[in-house]
């Protein structure tokens, strides 16, 4: 459970779809700082091209 009270502002809260609210956690993250989680995606971290 988690809980947050924004002081001056609003969440924008997703869409609910067959009753389940989908974010991942970069969305989460920024929902529950107060961004606009919308404008968030998680960055795809690429494997080392070769090993030393």
């Amino acid at each position: 459970m988690a809980y947050k009270r924004l002081e001056e502002t609003t969440f924008a809260w997703p869409t609910i779809g067959d009753g389940v609210m989908t974010l991942d956690r970069a969305q989460f993250e920024a929902l529950f700082s107060g961004l606009d989680w919308r404008k968030v995606r998680a960055l795809e971290a690429r494997k080392p091209a070769a090993a030393e």
